[in-house]
C-alpha cells in the first residue's frame, strides 16, 4: 500500500491518507528496468568545478570537462563573482517575492532596459529558466484569448523540448516541420494558407544538440510573406554569434524582423537565468498573463550582479569568440577524418553522433579513463539511433586540452 503522510505526522498517530495500492510502485519499478536494458537509465553523479570550471572533480578525479555550456568561460570569472558578491552585500541573498508581489527591484527594471539595448529591441523581460521561459512564454502567446481556440503554429522537429512542452501546455496541435528544411516549412505553410487563425513559427538559432543554425534571414521572409510570429530561442547564440555576440537575431539582415527572441544567461553569459527581448506590448501581455513569471520568485541580487557584469563583457569578447569559432572548426575537421558523423554543426557545439545508446555510454567511459567529461546524449534528448557525445567547446579550453581530446577520441 503507498500512504501519503500529513506533514504533522508523529510515531503512533495515525494521519497518514490511503490513496493506492503497490501496483504504482511495482509500475515504476519495471520502468525503471526497462529504462536499465535499453541503456537510458539516468543518475545523478555529483562534480567540483576546479580551473574556471573548465574542469571537474569527480570521485577524487581531475577531468576536463567537454560538457559545459560555459562557452566563453565565464562562469568563474572575477568580474562576475565581484560583482555578485557587491549586489548580494547591498540588496541581500533573495528577492523574497514575486516581481508582482514585491520582488521587483531597481536592480531588474535596470537590468532589463540593459538587456534590451544589447538586443537591439524595445522591451525585455528576465525569467527565472530557460524551460520556464519556453514553456510558460508559448503558452501565454497562445491563450485563447488572443490566439483564438484554433492557432496555427509550425515547429521545427528538433526544437528544444521546452518548446514542445510549451506548445503541450497552450492545448495546441503542432504542425511540425522536418528540421532546418525551409522548403518543407513553405509548403506547410503554403497548404494551410486559407484556414483561419493566427501562425506561429517556433524555432532555435543555433540547435542545442545539434550545434548547427537556422537560416534566420530567409525564416523572416517566410514569416513576412504567410504573416507569422517568428518566436526564436538563442539559448545557445547569446554572447557567442552575431555583432559583438548580441546572437544571430541581432544579424542586421534580420534586426527588427523577429518578434520575440528568448535566451538565456545560463550558457555563454556564465550565469543563471533567462530572458525574452521583444515588443513593449507583447512584455505588458506577458508581465499580466505569463504564469510562469507570475507566480516565481524572483532572480535574485547576486545572479543579477553576475548578469549585469555579463552584459558588459560580452561585446569586449571578440578574440574569445574567434578562438571558440577555431576550436569547432579544428574539432570537426579531426572527427571527420576519424570517420565521426558530427552532422551540420557549424558552431561550438559538435556532436560525435555514435548511433546506439550503448556505444555512446561506452566512449564517454573512455574519454573518462582519458581524463576527459563527455557526457552522452541519448534518447528521448535526442531521436532514436542519434546517441553521441555533445562536445561543448569553450573558448577557455587550452590548445593541450583540445588536443587530449582528439587524441582519446581516434580510432
Amino acid at each position: 500500500m503507498l500512504l501519503i503522510v500529513a506533514p504533522d505526522w508523529s510515531p503512533g498517530r495515525t494521519t497518514a491518507v490511503e490513496i493506492m495500492d503497490t501496483a504504482f510502485l511495482d509500475r515504476l519499478d519495471a520502468r525503471l528496468a526497462e529504462l536499465d536494458d535499453a541503456g537510458r537509465r539516468r543518475s545523478l553523479r555529483p562534480l567540483r568545478p576546479v580551473d574556471g570550471a573548465m574542469a571537474v572533480e569527480r570521485d577524487g578525479r581531475r577531468l576536463v570537462n567537454f560538457s559545459s555550456n560555459d562557452y566563453l568561460g565565464l562562469a568563474c570569472h572575477p568580474a562576475l563573482i565581484d560583482r555578485a558578491a557587491a549586489w548580494a552585500a547591498e540588496w541581500g541573498v533573495g528577492a523574497t517575492a514575486s516581481r508582482l508581489v514585491c520582488g521587483s527591484f531597481e536592480l531588474h527594471a535596470v537590468l532589463e532596459a540593459k538587456l534590451a539595448a544589447f538586443k537591439g529591441t524595445e522591451a525585455a523581460l528576465i525569467l527565472n529558466s530557460g524551460f520556464q521561459a519556453n514553456e510558460a512564454v508559448l503558452s501565454a502567446l497562445l491563450l485563447p484569448e488572443v490566439a483564438g481556440t484554433a492557432p496555427l503554429v509550425f515547429a521545427d522537429r528538433l526544437a528544444h523540448a521546452s518548446m514542445h512542452e510549451g506548445l503541450k501546455a497552450a492545448g495546441v496541435r503542432q504542425i511540425r516541420f522536418r528540421h532546418n528544411d525551409l522548403q518543407h516549412l513553405a509548403d506547410l505553410l503554403e497548404k494551410h494558407a486559407g484556414e483561419p487563425g493566427p501562425r506561429f513559427i517556433v524555432t532555435e538559432t543555433v540547435f542545442s544538440m545539434d550545434g548547427d543554425r537556422a537560416d534566420l534571414p530567409a525564416l523572416c521572409d517566410l514569416a513576412e510573406r504567410f504573416g507569422c510570429f517568428l518566436y526564436v530561442d538563442e539559448a545557445h547564440a547569446t554572447g557567442v554569434l552575431g555583432p559583438q555576440g548580441r546572437g544571430l537575431a541581432a544579424d542586421p539582415a534580420v534586426k527588427g524582423r523577429i518578434d520575440l527572441v528568448m535566451g538565456t544567461f545560463g550558457k555563454a553569459l556564465g550565469g543563471f537565468g533567462a530572458y525574452v527581448a521583444c515588443s513593449a506590448r507583447l512584455r505588458d501581455w506577458l508581465v499580466n498573463r505569463c504564469a510562469g513569471f507570475i507566480y516565481s520568485t524572483a532572480l535574485p541580487p547576486p545572479v543579477l550582479g553576475a548578469i549585469d557584469a555579463a552584459l558588459d563583457l560580452v561585446p569586449t569578447l571578440e578574440a574569445e569568440r574567434a578562438r571558440l569559432t577555431a576550436h569547432g572548426g579544428r574539432v570537426r575537421a579531426a572527427l571527420a577524418d576519424y570517420g565521426i558523423d558530427t552532422g551540420a554543426s557549424t558552431t561550438q557545439i559538435v556532436p560525435a553522433v555514435l548511433g546506439d545508446e550503448r556505444a555512446a555510454l561506452a566512449a564517454a567511459a573512455r574519454l573518462e579513463e582519458a581524463g576527459l567529461l563527455a557526457v552522452a546524449i541519448r534518447p528521448p534528448t535526442v531521436p532514436a539511433g542519434g546517441s553521441r557525445l555533445r562536445l561543448a567547446l569553450s573558448a577557455a579550453h587550452t590548445d593541450a586540452g583540445i588536443d587530449r581530446l582528439l587524441e582519446a577520441l581516434a580510432p
